[in-house]
């Protein structure tokens, strides 16, 4: 499956689509660093694994990946294959679980892509980040490289399940080190500005407007 989709469904997906990269010398071709992205449709984690020039990992429901049968099986090695992790989102302690797994892909010198949003932004805005992305920049010491997607939203718009042809630019932004705050992780307030920070560069990337107030996740 993982040659699947390596050799056949991404150069395909590409030549169809076409997506414009800018930046994508800012992504290290090796070594931990996360992708901190806005969050305008489904097919993000897509565009973003296509684009980023190396094996991307992103957290995924466990529930994916536990299906019976032929057709489980299969969409829990599509799923894979495409760089998700398994996280087990309805725990109470979801939340370390989702930090445990990133680090983990961080620790073996993986890429990891997170939204820090939390949720697909739904009204076109960018959002006030949640701190996840400072906490595993601050506890690996990588690199944060800020990405702005233009267009997904039209490839995918909510409440549609099949995409549509458009035009997607993707924004790879400078590396953003915060080596400076070293040993202040357990900090709430270095947290906050190393956040802010990010969210900052992704909406100078995304050209969206920033609304510093958290994006009430969708109803079920």
């Amino acid at each position: 499956m993982h040659l699947l989709v390596r050799w056949l469904l991404a150069p395909l997906a590409r030549f169809i689509y076409r997506p414009v990269v800018h930046g994508a010398e800012f992504v290290p071709r090796e070594g931990p660093v996360i992708l901190a992205s806005n969050h305008r449709a489904a097919v993000d984690t897509a565009v973003i694994a296509l684009t980023a020039g190396r094996p991307v990992s992103f957290l995924g429901k466990a529930e994916y990946f536990v299906g019976k049968g032929l057709r489980g099986r299969a969409l829990a090695s599509f799923l894979s294959a495409l760089g998700y992790v398994p996280v087990d989102r309805a725990n109470a302690k979801a939340g370390l679980a989702a930090l445990h797994a990133a680090r983990e892909v961080l620790d073996a010198g993986g890429a990891f892509a997170i939204y820090p949003e939390g949720t697909r932004s739904l009204d076109g805005r960018l959002h006030r980040g949640h701190t996840g992305v400072a906490s595993l920049a601050l506890a690996t010491g990588a690199p944060v490289v800020p990405v702005g997607l233009i267009g997904t939203e039209r490839v995918q718009p909510v409440g549609k399940r099949l995409p549509r042809l458009h035009r997607v630019v993707v924004r790879f932004g400078q590396p953003l080190d915060f080596s400076r705050y070293e040993g202040l992780e357990g900090s709430s307030a270095i947290r906050r500005a190393a956040t802010d920070e990010v969210m900052d560069a992704i909406a100078r990337l995304s050209h969206q407007e920033y609304v510093d107030t958290y994006h009430e996740r969708p109803a079920a």
